[in-house]
């Protein structure tokens, strides 16, 4: 007996051995963590394994009999607490007015990407006509949108240019064209010269790690001089929290004294960058270029902490995404070429990739030189 039990326990010890290696094998593969997505299964799904109906992709099908004094359209952001998120509101609120529709922009308090699922599902269930999204992780949003257009409401995204589930993603431009941008003022900066880090909110934020692949690949190519900390993409997350952007900065600056450059794709990194920075007395010796708000980052700029702030206007993409879906509901044809109302959006362009794209020329770079011209 003792022999057979023996024998038992080590057959159940190997499987329980390999569920482990499975599971993180499976996590390596995938690069994300799990999220609660309130579907009851405790975990996300990898947008490039989603499957869309195509049939749910026909913008014809979502023409309103209402009035459009009748349709609400949702925006649901990633952060309902954030400077770059309340100036989106300003557009869209001024879109609401424009148009005489009912606008609502809704995000959680945490950047948590179970409760924006969350907040999906309850504008799918207050009935919205449209919902405007910006993911924080788009594959944990696949199966609630598809339930969305599935109810005919319209899904319009921002930021999320591999999510499946939404008829049209609309971007300032490409996140390419936007790494390179952010890379070329960060070689300015550091003179062509030296080791740099990289922070995004989350690896789960298509956009952000769309930007950061870019920087590194413009940089690999063009600035022989310059390189990435331990080549890895990205070097740190932010949680979309300053403090922890803070952190993680001041953590990598000490681990690293010949580091000489920081990027940020969440508008709070450079913030907390530049705070690890000065406390560091380091301002000399480290430049800081990445995406902000000018308001926010007034400060850093004018003395000098931060080199540069890459951004577009978060009030127009909100202004754009509510108006193409508008158009959608009111039955308008979308094609190359439409005018969705705001500076840089007014001829887009429409490109094919995971999804369709709805591409602005709408980048915006801050600087000593024009800084105080901006106020948001």
């Amino acid at each position: 007996m003792k022999t057979k039990k023996s024998k038992e326990d080590m057959s159940m010890s190997k499987k329980i051995l390999a569920m482990v290696l499975l599971f993180a094998m499976l996590f390596s593969m995938a690069g994300c963590s799990i999220v609660d997505t309130g579907s009851g299964n405790g975990s996300s799904i990898n947008s490039s394994k989603a499957t869309v109906k195509e049939d749910l992709l026909d913008e014809t099908k979502y023409k309103s009999n209402k009035a459009p004094s009748e349709w609400t359209i949702a925006v649901v952001v990633k952060d309902g607490t954030s400077d770059w998120f309340k100036r989106m509101q300003v557009g869209v609120d001024e879109f609401g007015k424009a148009k005489t529709v009912n606008v609502i922009q809704k995000g959680p308090a945490n950047a948590d990407a179970a409760s924006q699922v969350q907040l999906v599902e309850d504008m799918v269930n207050q009935g919205v006509d449209a919902l405007c999204v910006i993911p924080i992780d788009p594959g944990a949003l696949e199966s609630v949108l598809q339930n969305a257009m599935e109810k005919g409401i319209v899904v319009i995204s921002h930021e999320a240019s591999d999510l499946k589930n939404t008829l049209y993603d609309v971007e300032a431009f490409t996140a390419e064209d936007f790494g390179n941008t952010m890379m070329q003022e960060l070689a300015k900066a550091m003179g062509e010269s030296g080791q740099y880090a990289q922070m995004v909110a989350y690896t789960t934020s298509t956009t952000h790690m769309e930007y950061s692949k870019a920087e590194y690949a413009y940089q690999k190519e063009n600035y022989k001089n310059m390189s990435l900390i331990n080549d890895t993409v990205p070097s740190a997350e932010s949680a979309e929290k300053v403090n922890t952007a803070y952190e993680k900065a001041k953590e990598l600056l000490k681990a690293n004294p010949e580091l000489r450059g920081f990027t940020g794709a969440a508008s709070v990194d450079i913030l907390g960058e530049a705070q690890a920075t000065e406390e560091l007395g380091l301002t000399d010796k480290v430049s800081i270029v990445g995406v902000g708000t000018p308001n926010a980052t007034r400060d850093y700029i004018n003395s000098g902490t931060i080199s540069a702030v890459c951004l577009w206007d978060p009030a127009a993409a909100g202004y754009a995404m509510c108006n193409l879906a508008y158009m959608i509901l009111a039955g308008e044809e979308i094609k190359e070429g439409i005018n969705l109302g705001q500076k840089g959006y007014e001829s887009v362009t429409i490109q094919k990739s995971s999804n369709r794209c709805i591409l602005g020329n709408a980048p915006l770079i801050l600087t000593k030189d024009n800084i105080n011209d901006y106020d948001f």
